[in-house]
């Protein structure tokens, strides 16, 4: 029997036991991130949680005072171990105890903690100081069952959320194969650790994202998990797929089954749609995520369970990201725009993740401007809530950059006047991005800028531009 129809028969054999094992499915957790000037209060951000009709939330961390809030609720929670902890954890079991006596114990079984999740993504990182964190990820994670275990805790499962970037190829899913890099130095043992302790593989999971850079191979309709006329058969399982989100989650099955893991269950802790973008993001907006989170919805609710094409009726644990809009992350213009509410607290969208109300209930959406690509100039300019004091440090930066980036606005030169620093600093900031772009440059700057389709130029002074 060769290897691939030795995995396909595996897989076949599993997805019977999901189907007879699986329910219902629970209801959609939600990610609650912190990363924002501007969110209400803790408290009120659970009460918002509790609006949206979410079974559980995932937090980044084990603040002490959402978990005292969440203390009496029936959300199940799932809490995390910061990346820069994971090393020390691994190294003394005096203080993995600690972490759980501190974050676990203070507030379980009041607060019903369902998951830990130790570190994240720390596999997309590859520097030195990462490296060793990889080769302390799983004994952190033993560390903390081990200490779970002592205290008679077993309803608390231990696991590590992942992103899409740990694998070598992921199509068609059945060629799903984990990095060289990793493949036996972390995912084995950690398959070995989730199979023994009967946990979850969590994925962060973006169709967004693979649709995005390939939006002419891709159908749009296909990454939103619209039910349409579209499928994909994979040549080599003849598995059937109406959803990128499918083939996506199938790949992880099958690169698990390569290693000898059939039946290690899935979880989402990641996944979602941008409501809005910057002008070089394709189908960033609140259409398109409103869509995806509704079909969705829909899809991780239904009773019975739908699974995937390579374990029906599987259930499957899902975490949308995420709550808010948070305006303090860092890179392009999607990064602050994955919220199902404003920075405060008002709705983007309407939304019900218990999954009880029906697509076809929803309020019109906004049509969508953004599914092609945009064709035309864009330039970078200060935002409108930039602060005076950081605008000067950011005006530095980019002219310090040299290549003349700032030439144009030496005393005397074509755009030296105005004399404003906004003026300044809005010609900095275009030039800097038009100059630097190819080498990994945003219009960001830490929030100070923003991207403009309105040419600021005024007489002589031409700003640079982006043309897409």
């Amino acid at each position: 029997m060769s290897l691939f129809f030795y995995i396909t028969w595996v897989l076949v054999l599993s997805s019977k036991f999901y189907l007879a094992s699986a329910e219902t499915s629970d209801k959609i957790g939600i990610n609650y991130g912190k990363l924002g000037s501007n969110l209400p209060s803790s408290y009120q951000s659970i009460e918002s949680i509790k609006f949206l009709k979410a079974g559980s939330v995932k937090i980044y961390d084990a603040n002490p005072e959402i978990l005292k809030l969440l203390s009496g609720t029936d959300l199940k929670v799932s809490i995390m171990v910061q990346n820069h902890e994971i090393i020390d954890i691994a190294s003394k079991q005096k203080v993995a105890d600690q972490w759980v006596h501190d974050n676990v114990l203070s507030f379980y079984p009041e607060t019903m903690i369902r998951f830990i999740l130790v570190g994240n993504e720390i596999l997309s990182q590859s520097s030195e100081e990462y490296k060793q964190i990889w080769k302390n990820l799983v004994p952190a994670m033993h560390r903390i069952k081990k200490c779970l275990n002592a205290h008679n805790i077993h309803n608390i499962k231990v696991g590590t959320p992942l992103a899409m970037d740990i694998f070598q190829t992921t199509f068609p899913p059945s060629n799903g194969t984990f990095r060289s890099d990793i493949s036996a130095s972390v995912m084995e043992p950690l398959l070995q650790f989730l199979n023994r302790t009967k946990s979850f593989f969590f994925l962060d999971v973006y169709p967004y994202f693979a649709w995005s850079t390939n939006p002419k191979t891709i159908s749009l309709d296909f990454a939103l998990l619209r039910e349409t006329n579209t499928s994909y058969t994979d040549p080599n399982s003849g598995l059937v797929y109406t959803n990128l989100l499918d083939q996506m989650l199938d790949s992880v099955i099958f690169a698990m089954a390569k290693l000898g893991y059939s039946d290690i269950r899935l979880a989402i802790s990641e996944t979602g749609w941008p409501n809005a973008g910057d002008f070089d993001q394709i189908g960033a907006n609140i259409y398109n995520a409103a869509t995806y989170n509704r079909n969705l919805i829909k899809k991780m609710t239904s009773k019975p369970a739908l699974g995937t094409p390579a374990r029906p009726g599987s259930i499957i644990p899902t975490f949308i990201f995420s709550l808010y809009d948070e305006n303090q992350k860092t890179g392009p213009g999607t990064e602050r725009h994955w919220g199902m509410l404003h920075g405060n607290g008002v709705p983007i969208y309407e939304i019900d993740l218990s999954g009880n109300r029906s697509l076809s209930q929803y309020r019109p959406l906004p049509l969508a401007h953004n599914n092609v690509p945009y064709k035309g100039k864009v330039w970078c300019v200060v935002a409108r809530s930039a602060d005076l004091l950081a605008l000067t440090s950011a005006l530095g930066y980019a002219c310090g950059q040299g290549n003349g980036t700032c030439d144009a606005l030496v005393p005397g030169q074509r755009c030296y006047q105005p004399l404003s620093l906004y003026w300044h600093a809005s010609y900095a900031f275009s030039s800097y991005w038009a100059k630097f772009m190819g080498k990994g440059a945003t219009c960001y700057f830490n929030g100070l800028a923003q991207q403009t389709i309105i040419n600021p130029s005024r007489g002589n002074c031409r700003f640079p531009s982006v043309t897409l």
